[in-house]
This record gives C-alpha cells, structure tokens and sequence, in this order.
C-alpha cells in the first residue's frame, strides 16, 4: 500500500553509482571497492587498488580487470589522478553497454547515461576546464588502449558529464573521500533552501526528505538538495554554481535580500545592541534599534576586518591554524556580528583546529557559539549541524560535562535521526552509544552527589 504522506526524514532514494573512484590519498586506507575504512590489502596483481575482504575485490573483479592490466604497467609510486580513473572507468561502463543501464528515481521513472547534459559549448569556453580535460586525455592514453577511447568530441560530452553530475562521496565527518555518478540522482537540481539531503552508505546514496511531503508519490521536480556550501553570501554562491554547474541560481534564498544583509552585517558599536547593520551602501548613520551613531571610524574598521578576515579564510582553505583564527576572532569582536558569515567561518576554523589540538574547553566554547548560526543558515535538519552537536556532545562527555552533554547529544539525534536515519552507521554506532554513556553517567553523578549530602557534584575522572 503506497503511502499518502511522506515524513522528514523519509528515504526516498537510494542508489548504487555507475561509476566510483576512491581518493588517492585513501588508497591505503579504504576499500576501493565499499569504501570501508580499516584494513585493505593489495590486489595481488596491479599492486594498486586495495579491498578489505574477498568479497569486494570478487566484486570489483568484472569492472577492475581491464583496468588491472594497466595499472599494474604503471611506474611504482605513480599516483594516478582520481578524475582520470573515473573516466576510465566511465568510458569501460559504456563500452560495456552501460548507455542502457537505467538508473531508477522512482518505481517508473529512470534516467540513462544520455539523458545526462553534457555543457559541452560551456566546457568548451572554461579555460580551467579545458586544460583539465587536455591534461586528463593525456593520462587515459596509460588508462585505456587508445582504440578504446571516444573521437575528441564524444570525450569531452562524457567529461562534461562526469564533471556536472559527480556527487563527493563524504563520510561520517564529511570528509570527502570519493567521487561519485549515480544516474537516477541526476535528477535532483539545487536549491539554496533544499527540501532533502543526500548522505552516503560507503559508495551507497541516500536522499531523505528534510520536509514533510504530501502525496503517494515524490514528484522530483520538486525536490531539491544543496550543491554547495551554504554558508556563504548569495553572490558567493551564485559565483560557485555558475563555475561549477553553468547556471545561476535564482532560488527564493538568493533573492532575500534581508539575509544578504544578515551574512554582510556589523555589529552595533553600542556594544549591548544586538541589531545587525548593513553598511554596504554607507547610508547608515545610526543604528535603528539603539539610535547609536556610527561613526566613520566604525566603517572603516569594518571594512578592514572584514577584508582581513576573507584573505585570512582564503588563506587557510585548505590548512587552518589555531593561532591566526584567534587573531581574526580578536579583531572581529565588537565589529562584525555573531551572524556575519566570515565571523562563522572563522569560528568553524578555530573549533576544528582545536579539536586537532585536543584543546577540548577551547573547542567546546568555539562550538557552542556556532550553534545559533549553524541553525539558522543550514538549517534546523543538516548534516553538518548534527555532526557539529554530536562533536560537541562528545567532548562535554569526555570533561564529565553530563548534563551538557546529554542536551548537546539529544539535540544533536533529532538532526541525524532524520540526516541519516536510525540505520546509518553515525546513529547507530556514533551517536546512540554516546548517548547512552551520558546518561549512565549523568546518573551515576546525580546519585553520587545526593549521596554525599553535601551538594557537591562528584565527577570521575575519564580516561
């Protein structure tokens, strides 16, 4: 019987990829075949795929045997790039008539390799992209025989293909580790307010509903996920769908012009008013929640900051350092607002580095302060909200924080219940054992401290 209301966090989509490929960096890591993390061993011929078990590498055997071959001819410690790998074995797939595969979004409804758009004019006037596509063509000469690779024009419609309709595959703390093409997920467009969310089962995606929906059947073209960082102003945003995907974004978020301000905002140099002020145009002269004055020097100290910390977060894309993100925290105290964007990125930088560090108090302060602001540009239902509590949780738990932690934790379920659901590995044997040691411990406390009689709460040291 079909069901005529579909709740949040409802699986509407699952599905297997067409094509994968794991990191490179995870080869030594990670399962090429289920991308399961712990011990892999080698493929006893090429020497460079790893899997964790005989049944995955039975697994893989129909799809790496051409590849093996080829691998295995490569010079030792040569890295081959994940993108050239994929295409590679994109191209095997068709060959092997993987055009008629179908990949299926609904009981009826499916998509195949050539319903995919190709952008092959926007590709074609994308400098990067281009240069990328050179250099890849390059590297499947050592990847396939050269008989086996599509006329210039074909490979560039399945390049383009790949390069649009790729999912990162991330795991429980939403590291990339993979990419991904899943056919009937193509079918999914973007929308800065999505209504689901896409999750991954090692090389397995799953959509859920961040919504309730109504009808026996979801109709995908009202379904939406995000294809980007939302933490980032609409302009920012439309920059990186444009550069990325070729379109640009004219969702209800993008047009709010409220929230625009919201991610740019001042702080009040009252210093006790919360009001956000936009400063952008320089027709503010007062605050219009206190009536306070902004002063020239206000401006130009905001501006500064706010250039300071955009260079300082560009900086640090990919390394953070503790030290700096104190630094811009510092100078962006009284000045930019607790829902300016670059203030949020800052602290999310601080907070994962001083987890790196093990500095547990200092992470735990960072973290909290990013709960508010998390909420309210992902969400009340996103991954990286959820993962943001249970890290949080975790280390209250860790400092005999009982009482915090168990609120963090309980906040912190609800998100990921509906994320990921009660079957997913971060819920079942992350979030769930977690929980229950908060309560035993909170428990164990509160017992503890009526015992005594004094008041005083008892707290073990954890090990």
């Amino acid at each position: 019987m079909k069901k005529a209301f579909h709740r949040r966090g409802d699986l509407i989509l699952q599905e297997k990829p067409f094509a994968c490929v794991l990191q490179p960096q995870y080869r030594q890591q990670r399962c090429d075949r289920c991308f399961k993390q712990g011990k892999v061993l080698k493929c006893s011929n090429c020497l460079y795929v790893r899997y964790c078990n005989r049944s995955c590498q039975t697994e893989a055997w129909p799809d790496h045997k051409d590849e093996c071959a080829k691998l295995k001819a490569l010079p030792a410690g040569l890295v081959v790039p994940a993108a050239a790998l994929m295409m590679a074995r994109i191209i095997r797939r068709l060959q092997k008539g993987g055009d008629f595969q179908k990949g299926y979004y609904t009981q009826r409804y499916y998509r195949r390799f050539h319903d995919l758009m190709p952008h092959e004019e926007n590709i074609r006037q994308d400098a990067k992209r281009i240069e990328h596509f050179e250099s890849l063509s390059v590297v499947l000469l050592r990847l396939l025989d050269e008989p086996a690779i599509p006329a210039g024009g074909e490979l560039l419609r399945i390049y383009g293909k790949m390069c649009i309709n790729s999912f990162n595959i991330v795991d429980n703390e939403t590291i990339t580790i993979g990419t991904a093409m899943y056919l009937g997920a193509s079918i999914l467009d973007h929308s800065c307010r999505p209504n689901a969310v896409a999750t991954f089962v090692g090389e397995t995606l799953q959509v859920r509903l961040l919504e309730d929906y109504a009808g026996s059947e979801v109709d995908f073209g009202k379904i939406f996920i995000s294809y980007i960082d939302l933490l980032n102003p609409a302009d920012v945003r439309r920059g990186e769908l444009a550069d990325r995907y070729y379109f640009g974004c004219e969702c209800e978020r993008c047009r709010d012009e409220a929230e625009r301000k919201l991610m740019n905002a001042a702080a009040c140099p009252s210093g006790d008013c919360e009001e956000p002020l936009d400063l952008d145009d320089g027709k503010l002269l007062a605050c219009p929640a206190c009536r306070t004055e902004i002063k020239h020097s206000h401006r130009e100290q905001f501006q500064e900051i706010s250039n300071f910390t955009k260079e300082q977060l560009a900086k640090m894309k990919d390394v953070a350092y503790l030290d700096v993100c104190q630094l811009c925290l510092k100078k962006q105290k009284g000045i930019l607002h607790h829902f300016n964007v670059y203030y949020l990125k800052t602290l999310d930088h601080a907070f994962e580095c001083a987890i790196d560090m093990e500095k547990w108090t200092e992470a735990i302060g960072y973290g909290l302060r990013l709960v508010d602001g998390f909420r309210k540009y992902h969400g009340p239902f996103h991954p990286l909200f959820g993962l943001l509590l249970l890290k949080v949780g975790k280390m209250q738990l860790y400092l005999c924080q009982f009482a915090e932690a168990m609120k963090s934790l309980h906040a912190a379920e609800k998100i990921v219940r509906v994320t990921h659901g009660e079957q997913h590995d971060l819920y079942r044997q992350q979030l769930v054992p977690l929980l229950c040691d908060a309560a035993r411990e909170f428990e164990l406390a509160e017992e503890a401290r009526k015992g005594s009689g004094s008041g005083v709460e008892i707290r073990e040291v954890m090990q």
